[in-house]
Order: C-alpha cells, then sequence, then structure tokens
C-alpha cells in the first residue's frame, strides 16, 4: 500500500504574530510615588535578608566549635548578633507591609478621582448634549411660531385691508357723485342761457354804482381850513405868564365852586342835552345821509 504524500511546506518566513497594542495608561503621581517607597522597601528586606543567613551561618559555626570558654562566648556574641538581625529584617517587613497599603490606598484613591472624572465628562457630553437638542427644538419652534403668526397675520391684514377698500371705494363713490352732480349743473345752465362772445361783464356793485372822477380826490374839509403861516409858531400866552411874577409865596387858586357860596344838601342833577329834551316813545327817525353826488355835480 502505497504512503500518503506529505503536502509540501511553504517557504519563506512565517508572518509574525499579531500583538495586541496595549495603551499605557498614565500613572497617577501618588500611585507612582507609593510604588517606588515599596519597591524601596523590598529590596532593603531583600538585603536583611541575606544579612541574617550570614550571621545564622556565623552562629552555627561558632556554636559548633563552641567547646572552650573563648569559642562559647564568640557563639554567644554570634547568636546575639543573628537575633538583632532578625529583628531588624521583622521591622524592614513590616515596613513593607505598610509601604504596600499605601500603595493600595493611593491606587483606591486614584481610581476614586478617576471615576468622579469620568463623571464630570460624562455629565459635560450630557450637557452638550442636551443644550444641542435644545437649539434644534428652538429652531423648530421658531419655525412653527413664523408660520402660525405669519399666517394669522396675513389674516388680520386681509380683514384690514378689505376695510380700507370699502373706506375708498365710499370715498370714491362719493367724489363721484358730486362731480356727477356738478358735471350736470354745469351742463343745464349751458343749455338755458345762450352763449355771449367776448369777455363776460363785470358784477355791478354799490360802490362802481357812482361814476368815477378823474384827477386827486378832494381833501376833507376840517377844522383847520385857516391859512397856513410861515416861520416859528408863535409861543402859547397863559394866564400866568401874562401877569407879572409876584415874590413869596404864590396866592391860593380861586375855583368856580370856591367863588360860589356853598349849599348845603345834595347837589343838584347835571342837566344834559338828551335829558332837556322830552323823551320820544317808538323807533328812532333814521339818520338823513347826503345824496350820492352825480356826475354834473362833481364837475
Amino acid at each position: 500500500m502505497a504512503r500518503p504524500k506529505k503536502a509540501p511546506a511553504k517557504r519563506g518566513r512565517k508572518p509574525a504574530a499579531k500583538v495586541a497594542a496595549k495603551t499605557v495608561a498614565a500613572v497617577p503621581a501618588v500611585v507612582a510615588a507609593a510604588l517606588k517607597a515599596e519597591e524601596k522597601a523590598v529590596l532593603a528586606v531583600s538585603a536583611q535578608d541575606a544579612k541574617v543567613a550570614a550571621a545564622l551561618a556565623k552562629a552555627q559555626a561558632a556554636k559548633a566549635k563552641a567547646t572552650t570558654p573563648a569559642t562559647k562566648r564568640a557563639s554567644v556574641t554570634a547568636t546575639a548578633k543573628l537575633n538583632a538581625e532578625k529583628e531588624k529584617l521583622q521591622a524592614l517587613k513590616a515596613a513593607v507591609r505598610t509601604a504596600k497599603v499605601a500603595t493600595k490606598a493611593a491606587q483606591i484613591e486614584a481610581k476614586a478621582e478617576a471615576v468622579a472624572a469620568k463623571a464630570q465628562e460624562a455629565v459635560a457630553a450630557f450637557e452638550a448634549k442636551l443644550a444641542a437638542k435644545a437649539e434644534a427644538d428652538l429652531a423648530k419652534a421658531i419655525a412653527a411660531f413664523t408660520a402660525k403668526w405669519r399666517k394669522a397675520r396675513a389674516k388680520a391684514d386681509g380683514v384690514k385691508v378689505k376695510a380700507q377698500a370699502g373706506k375708498e371705494q365710499a370715498k370714491a363713490n362719493a367724489a363721484a357723485k358730486k362731480l356727477k352732480a356738478k358735471a350736470t349743473t354745469v351742463v343745464k345752465a349751458a343749455e338755458a342761457a345762450p352763449k355771449r362772445r367776448g369777455r363776460p361783464a363785470k358784477a355791478t356793485t354799490a360802490t362802481a354804482a357812482a361814476p368815477k372822477r378823474r384827477g386827486r380826490p378832494a381833501k376833507a374839509a376840517t377844522a383847520a381850513a385857516a391859512p397856513k403861516r410861515r416861520g416859528r409858531p408863535a409861543k402859547a400866552t397863559t394866564a400866568t405868564a401874562a401877569a407879572p411874577k409876584r415874590r413869596g409865596r404864590p396866592a391860593k387858586a380861586t375855583t368856580a365852586t370856591a367863588a360860589a357860596p356853598k349849599r348845603r344838601g345834595r347837589p343838584a342833577k347835571a342837566t344834559t342835552a338828551t335829558a332837556a329834551a322830552p323823551k320820544r316813545r317808538g323807533r328812532p327817525p333814521k339818520a338823513a345821509t347826503a345824496p350820492a353826488a352825480t356826475p354834473e355835480q362833481a364837475s
């Protein structure tokens, strides 16, 4: 029976195994210090172990040779030194235990800080997410409100425009009615009176009834009809200036009331021109006005 042939091996170098890339997390400073102190304590324990082993070997050798008093004293000394080194070793081991506890506490504290930081990051991410959602909701709300407001405003403006159109139409109808009535009046007046050629006659008024006189109008006759005198006017002669100037205190002026004897009782009423004439009943007579001058009198 023929043996099965083996598959030929592939030539070339074998592919390298894929190594998962490990992300090295940053070690907190507190944890790093605790680890360093623990490592130092462990090294001290290792060194002390070597010293204890050496002291134990010496003590055993001294004990084996302890036959004479001198060798016995040497054995006792070696044993005391071994005990001292063991005590130091115990103290260093206690320090190692303390360092390990400090390292563990530092790691726990670092984890707590990491959890707190992670929680803060989660809160910040959630806040950013809510802010983005709020902006999107605000945009939607603004769009909806804008559409609703525009619709309501267009409806209100339509009502206002319709009312204004009614007002303007009423004004236009009233103006058209007035203009139509005016046009009808003008047409009727044109049909009633025959059209006269040339310039229309001027309206005759009360002032235009009298014929116009040419030249400068006559001056009004006033009380100053006396001829004008040339030169400086004469000074007014008063009663005080005519009499000669008298020295001393001037005499008291004699008035008309002082000259007449004083009458006792109520004074008599003054008699006026209107009171002198008897009172006439009825409407007073009209004032007689001068008749208008004729052309012949004016000339």
